[in-house]
């Protein structure tokens, strides 16, 4: 296995499986933050020293395997292109704050990419775990699972009062984030989204775009994850989430029965323009490409589209971001080429469902 394998499928395998509530949540994801004893935390430490995490990592793990996590693979950021780092962070695979790093950084990724972990972003580990729809409970578990095996040679800085001890402030104790994926068209169109936000917001709960901090939420997808680590246990702050969460997936599935109930031509109509647009387009941007990508999903979910799959969604939103056009072009584009090439993609693939 070598970089290109993360590098020239869209979609990671584990996403094309079917997953509990897949109509709403497109994933789950739990992230654990974890630092070695009695060495400096990145912001501070010296270079030799992430130097010795990293290679630490490159030959205690590298074409390891753990449980169903075969053929872990080491990819130091240093040697990535541009483009490169765009598609793994497009995938998920790798933070933008990681890919701004040139020196001692690394992933650490599964052959399925269920599992990435990366080295010395703002903590010297990140454990990145991703299940389809709502499974928090058991990506959780294994979780823990993983980071027993991790911690089985690493000696994590641990505090037994404050627990696991992280740069940042926000992070210290449990040194989790749990987050969930969802496709929220119809509290978009409701608006009640508006005024769902802060409501979450005031349950130490944040609403977030598809890239985490300070990105849009483009084709009415949200990440909704924790903000508190501290004072709970790991247990309770995903039971917190699953349950706000379900209340989502409650009023999200209300609204589309409204919407169906009381303007449902107007739905389809909006449905079938969206299909038009991805079908038949010369040139398309990624903002118009991920609205009528939503519309379309939710045409799916709702019915009134049976020859396409859900999870087209998923691929076409990562195929049609600017990285991963690069990546496929094999060379550099420029915003007006890239938009050629996105409408080509998308027609490519609609054309494939309808053969």
């Amino acid at each position: 296995m070598t970089l290109q394998h993360f590098v020239d499928e869209a979609t990671s395998p584990w996403m094309r499986d079917e997953g509990p509530d897949n109509d709403i949540v497109l994933s789950c994801r739990i992230r654990l933050a974890r630092n070695f004893a009695n060495v400096s935390f990145p912001l501070a430490a010296e270079e030799d020293e992430l130097e010795k995490i990293m290679q630490f990592f490159q030959q205690e793990y590298t074409h390891q395997s753990f449980q169903d996590f075969q053929d872990l693979e080491f990819v130091p950021i240093e040697e990535l292109t541009p483009t490169e780092k765009r598609v793994l962070v497009e995938k998920h695979l790798i933070s933008p704050h990681l890919a701004k790093y040139t020196k001692a950084a690394a992933a650490v990724i599964s052959k399925n990419e269920q599992v990435s972990v990366m080295i010395n972003e703002e903590d010297h580990i990140r454990i990145q775990l991703y299940f389809p729809g709502l499974q928090l409970d058991k990506a959780l578990n294994k979780a823990f699972e993983f980071d027993d095996w991790l911690e089985e040679k690493v000696n994590y800085a641990f505090d037994e009062s404050r627990g696991y001890l992280t740069s940042c402030p926000t992070n210290v104790g449990t040194g989790m984030r749990a987050s969930v994926m969802m496709h929220l068209p119809s509290l978009v169109l409701t608006r009640q989204i508006n005024r769902m936000i802060p409501a979450i917001n005031q349950l130490g709960l944040v609403v977030r775009g598809i890239y985490g901090e300070g990105s849009e939420a483009i084709g009415n997808i949200f990440q909704i994850s924790n903000q508190i680590t501290l004072g709970k246990s790991e247990e309770d702050i995903v039971e917190d989430l699953q349950s706000v969460v379900k209340q989502l997936i409650e009023q999200e599935r209300k609204a589309r029965t409204r919407l169906m109930e009381q303007s449902g031509m107007r739905l389809e109509d909006r449905v079938y323009r969206s299909y038009g647009v991805l079908k038949y387009s010369r040139i398309i941007e990624s903002k118009e490409a991920a609205n009528c990508l939503s519309n379309v999903r939710l045409g799916i979910d709702l019915g009134m589209i049976e020859h396409v799959p859900r999870s087209i969604l998923n691929e076409l939103i990562i195929l049609t971001q600017p990285g991963f056009l690069q990546q496929y072009a094999k060379k550099n584009l420029t915003a007006n080429e890239r938009d050629v090439l996105r409408a080509s993609l998308i027609r490519e693939r609609l054309k494939l469902e309808n053969e």
